[in-house]
């Protein structure tokens, strides 16, 4: 498994420097303690597991993996828990908490190990606040999400949500490939896409989706 580490402080790179060093089937290709030499090595070599510090000078880690194209798999490490709800929204393995023992970076990399190469990018979580604290949801099981007010519905295969939510808002943190808007008040998952008749889209549930008619070009080309 080859490891890239980003970190602007020394010692997180001593500690995980020995760590990695006892896992045999693991090898660090490069270590940054600069974001955008890191961004220019990432955007030219594939890697297996990154690991990411968020509070660094320029680009905080956050931002630096929403700017990659494609994602490797993330285990963040900080010293900031308050990131952790953001850090599980953008699909990262795992949220080590500054400081962290050898056995704890070992369940991490053993959650990296076991995870799909593909999870990160194919059916990231979109993660949001309920009242009984946060909840996530696969992307993929999303059928459709409908605007109302100052609410969305968001319709899955296992059950429904009310959000306090924009549907401008929602839209910035879903896959652009997966989805795909037909109304100001729908997006509807492309997977799920059965037929079009007439002004509405049928789901393979047969949901009708209503089409809007600025939409219309937009659907017919994709």
């Amino acid at each position: 498994m080859n490891c890239v580490i980003l970190d602007d402080e020394p010692f997180a790179h001593h500690v995980l420097s020995h760590y990695i060093s006892q896992h045999p089937s693991m090898k660090i290709t490069a270590q940054f303690r600069n974001a955008v030499e890191a961004f220019e090595y990432l955007s030219k070599n594939k890697i297996d597991l990154l690991f990411l510090d968020i509070e660094m000078p320029l680009v905080n880690g956050l931002d630096f993996l929403k700017a990659l194209k494609d994602r490797p798999k993330t285990i963040f490490t900080t010293a900031y828990k308050e990131y952790a709800f953001e850090g599980f929204e953008l699909g990262v393995v795992d949220y080590l908490l500054k400081p962290f023992s050898f056995e704890r970076f070992q369940l991490a990399v053993e959650k990296a190990t076991t995870q799909p190469a593909s999870s990160v990018t194919q059916s990231p979580l979109l993660t949001f606040r309920q009242k009984e604290g946060y909840a996530s949801i696969k992307q993929h099981e999303i059928r459709y999400i409908e605007s109302e007010g100052d609410y969305i519905k968001i319709i899955t295969d296992k059950e429904n949500y009310l959000l306090y939510h924009t549907l401008k808002g929602i839209i910035l943190k879903l896959e652009p490939k997966l989805f795909l808007q037909c109304h100001r008040s729908y997006l509807v998952n492309l997977n799920y896409m059965s037929r079009m008749v007439g002004e509405n889209i049928i789901l393979t549930d047969q949901t009708i989706i209503p089409i809007g008619q600025s939409y219309k070009k937009l659907i017919m080309e994709s």
